[in-house]
């Protein structure tokens, strides 16, 4: 039965000739029903348009109008066998109303008394509740109530019940049946039976009977009408048994046998999962062994070719040596990510968890694609939310891959329009991967086909005015966004784990909606065409859905072919105050200049995505700033004309506008009028005029006559370097790259002694090589063995390069072995020495600094590093800078 209840419920908004043919048709499913019928709430307030829906008024049980009252159950669906019930209200009657409020206020069927049927026969109806979504089970009777739909019930035919029962089990002997309603113990109610006593009553069976309502009660009583004679079963029962011992016997024989048979393939299914487990396990690792071993001689091959470009070289031979330099960089790169993804198949790729700022990694990712997409002419920009914390802790280059792929494609397949990435917290963004776009019927990602998904030529309210694949990514909701930024909904987290929504969206030529299942397959791209036209291996999306997956989150897209992509994913990072980062983890800070705090700025631009990005970047250098869509609006804003003020801001210092706000005719009237208003008293000071464009720099400034042009995409470093130009203002801090440059790494090693250990030639070559370029006295041996040799105390060296990974003894046993001597020397030492020098500074007086040389460092190496003793590690081939800030900590 409560099979085909469910399939009422499926036909409750079918017309009543489908309901009446399906109930007539199941009705052999339903033997103890006679009737079924569904009942919708109606609340008074939806009566008169109910009624008008159905073409008949809601009528009493008595079959007059029902009177008003708060709310209704007009049956609407009946079996035919009870269609004449069609239109009257349930609630109508006494015992009707009770149960059904009882009904839906417990979830549970509910039992009426018995009563009369249209055969003359007692009955009883069952009524159920039909809610409009899954309850829990202990959901409150309010929340019940709110969310029925309509009442299902079901007549029951007590006697024919019975009766039918009696035909199957009253075999050879008459049974005598009586049903009683015993909810009221002191007056049961005769459901079925005769009251009349039996002249010779045999003895009795009572049970109880459940029709689903724990209100009621029911009671059975079945006894024969004659004496039982000793039925012939007496005799043949014991043969009976015995044949069915027989039976089961045999059934369990084989049952066990099956059973066996079974636990066998099982065995021979797990050995075969097994092998094929490690199949793919050795794949994985030989993919990897391999990788690494072409990696090792290509940082060689750019080595050597870094010290070519170093000699005097002709013209034509250096952009030779450049060419190669830029065909390794892009070779090694591919190797990089086919390791990756043999290192994520075999389970080996760990993360590492280090404090970084994800700002300035995104500033670097914007700076590599900045030359590419000034070429194409297109708006590369990035956003980060304010609540995004400054420092997270995580890993920051895998973040950085993920990232750099996604707007390597961008700029790849983009033509036109604009490329952005935003970074908001996935309690307050809508950005979920989920992503949406504009429902266009009968079509994949909301389009039938891709003629349809052809961007229009109406101006967007979007970053450069194109239309965006993903319909959130609007004005409206970056605004929602905003307004979280202002402490509107404040984040509260008593966790320390941060969820990003990281969003990168394009206008591009899109993703044919046939390829588009396969796009996070490795090595699998949109079509053959594509590798042609555009490059490209497929597998940097496969490789980026595997990091963010083991980031703990996901990612998604929506895609329209001729409109362009929106790739959005989640990643769970750690916050990190300044106060807890130690020394022992390698820090990614890059502070920006304080010299700009306290200036105020007036921006024209008609965008608010693209001016909000540019206040964004403004901001970040404590520079406040002012949002006006025209240059007549500035010069309002200037002299305080058509209700323009600027009580809120101090007076700007600058004013940027947008390239496409300008126009060549607009440089003496825009000067004129700036003297005006400094001649009406308004500003003492004229501000800087700054252009924002996409174009290079002096060919604008040349034309256009403002003092600066700032080129885009805009990153807070370039914008405070342009800045300190336009305004004049002195840098009191030094730069980073100032502390950072080669000059600086050359006062570090000028005639210092390093021993270099590396069981490859090459690398050795090219370590050497680059070390004395510096200035350092540079003496190489190719294994850990002849490494201890030379480095017997007193230390001739000043520095140590031990490569991780040679034969017979590794970079982490030789710099255990020196740790090991070192220290007996120094025991002995502080053993013998008598002087009132204090003991850390006699333990420290034999330490040779030992930097790990490797070309795969993650978390783990790095605390290997440090377990065995060693004082840092640097990357093969060498970087200036990182070489620099491992050197400096010695010097």
């Amino acid at each position: 039965m409560e099979f085909s209840l469910l399939f009422f419920l499926v036909f409750l908004r079918v017309r009543f000739d489908t309901f009446a043919e399906y109930t007539a048709r199941t009705s052999f499913e339903r033997p103890l029903l006679s009737g079924v019928a569904y009942a919708q709430r109606v609340v008074h307030a939806d009566r008169e348009s109910f009624e008008r829906q159905q073409g008949w008024i809601i009528k009493t049980m008595k079959h007059e109008p029902s009177p008003v009252q708060d709310e209704y159950a007009p049956v609407i669906y009946s079996q035919e066998t009870i269609s004449y019930i069609e239109g009257l209200d349930m609630m109508s009657g006494e015992e009707d109303r009770e149960n059904i409020l009882r009904s839906r206020a417990s979830g549970k069927a509910v039992l009426t008394r018995p009563f009369r049927l249209m055969s003359n026969h007692l009955g009883v109806v069952l009524t159920f509740p039909v809610y409009v979504h899954d309850l829990r089970p202990d959901a409150k009777v309010e929340d019940r109530v709110a969310a029925t739909a309509g009442y299902l019930g079901g007549a029951f035919d007590v006697e024919s019940l019975v009766e039918n029962l009696l035909k199957q089990l009253a075999g050879n002997q008459e049974l005598v049946v009586n049903v009683y309603d015993v909810t009221n113990n002191s007056n049961p109610l005769v459901m079925y039976g005769s009251e009349v006593p039996l002249g010779n009553p045999s003895p009795s069976h009572t049970s109880m009977l459940d029709f689903g309502d724990p209100y009621r009660k029911h009671h059975m009583i079945c006894r024969y009408r004659n004496k039982p004679h000793v039925p012939w079963s007496a005799i043949s029962t014991p043969c009976g048994v015995f044949v069915i011992f027989m039976l089961v016997g045999y059934i369990l024989f084989a049952a066990w046998s099956h059973y066996d048979k079974v636990k066998e393939d099982c065995r021979k299914m797990e050995e075969l999962k097994k092998q094929a487990e490690a199949a793919d396990v050795a794949k994985s690792q030989f993919l990897a062994t391999v990788s690494h071993e072409i990696r090792t001689p290509m940082n060689g091959v750019l080595g050597m070719l870094d010290m070519l470009l170093d000699t005097d070289l002709k013209s034509t031979q250096r952009d030779y040596a450049q060419t190669a330099q830029v065909c390794g960089k892009a070779l090694i790169s591919l190797i990089n990510e086919v390791l990756d993804r043999a290192k994520i198949e075999a389970g080996k790729l760990d993360l590492e968890s280090v404090p970084f700022d994800l700002r300035s990694i995104l500033d670097d990712v914007i700076s590599l694609f900045s030359s590419k997409s000034r070429d194409k002419g297109i708006e590369l920009a990035v956003y980060v939310s304010e609540r995004v914390p400054e420092i997270l802790l995580g890993d920051p280059g895998r973040f950085r891959q993920i990232i750099t792929n996604l707007v390597g494609n961008s700029v790849k397949f983009t033509e036109r329009g604009h490329i952005f990435v935003q970074v908001h917290l996935a309690d307050h963004s809508n950005l979920a991967t989920e992503a949406k776009v504009e429902p266009v019927a009968n079509g994949m990602n909301g389009h039938k086909d891709e003629t349809t998904a052809v961007a229009t030529g109406v101006s967007r309210n979007t970053l450069s005015g194109f239309e965006a694949a993903d319909s959130r990514n609007n004005w409206e909701n970056f605004k929602l966004l905003l307004s979280y930024e202002k402490n509107e909904m404040p984040y509260e987290s008593v966790s320390d784990k941060v969820t990003l929504v990281v969003s990168v969206e394009d206008t591009g030529i899109g993703i044919p909606l046939d390829a588009q299942g396969k796009v996070f397959t490795p090595f699998m791209q949109a079509d053959s065409s594509t590798s042609r036209t555009y490059g490209g291996t497929g597998i940097g999306l496969s490789i980026s859905k595997c990091l963010v997956e083991i980031m703990g989150g996901q990612i998604n897209f929506v895609s329209r072919p001729h409109v362009g992509s929106t790739f959005t994913f989640t990643a769970v990072l750690q916050k990190c105050d300044r106060s807890t980062i130690s020394d022992s983890k390698p820090v990614m800070l890059h502070p920006l200049p304080s010299n700009f705090k306290g200036l105020s700025a007036l921006l024209v631009d008609r965008r608010p995505v693209r001016s909000t990005v540019t206040k964004y970047h403004l901001q970040r250098l404590g520079i406040t700033s002012e949002v006006v869509t025209t240059i007549e609006s500035a010069l309002g804003v200037l002299s305080g004309r058509n209700g323009h003020s600027l009580a809120s801001m101090k007076l700007p210092c600058m004013l940027l506008i947008e390239s496409d706000s300008w126009s060549s005719r607009m440089d003496v009237s825009l000067r004129s009028r700036l003297l005006e208003v400094k001649q009406n008293g308004h500003t003492p000071v004229l501000p800087k005029i700054i252009l924002l464009a996409a174009a290079e720099s002096d060919k604008l400034k040349a034309n256009y006559a403002v003092d600066s042009v700032i080129t885009k995409p805009l990153k807070a470093s370039t914008l405070a370097a342009c800045l300190f130009q336009a305004l004049g203002i002195t840098q009191t801090q030094p730069s980073q790259e100032k502390r950072d440059s080669s000059g600086s790494l050359r006062g570090l090693l000028l005639g210092k002694n390093i021993l270099v250990v590396d069981d490859n030639k090459v690398n050795l070559r090219v370590a050497a090589g680059t070390l004395k370029k510096f200035g350092a006295k540079v003496e190489c041996v190719d294994s850990g063995k002849d490494a201890l040799a030379l480095l017997q105390i007193p230390y001739k060296f000043d520095l140590c390069l031990m490569d991780i990974q040679m034969p017979e003894m590794d970079g982490f046993e030789a710099t255990r072995h020196i740790r090991a001597m070192e220290a007996k020397v120094n025991e002995q030492a502080d053993a013998g020495d008598n002087s009132e020098v204090d003991g850390a500074t006699r333990a420290a007086k034999w330490h040779l600094p030992v930097l790990a040389m490797t070309a795969d460092v993650i978390q783990a190496t790095h605390e290997e590093c440090t377990k065995c003793g060693m004082d840092g590690y640097v990357t093969k081939p060498f970087e200036e800078k990182q070489l620099f800030q491992a050197v400096q900590k010695f010097s």
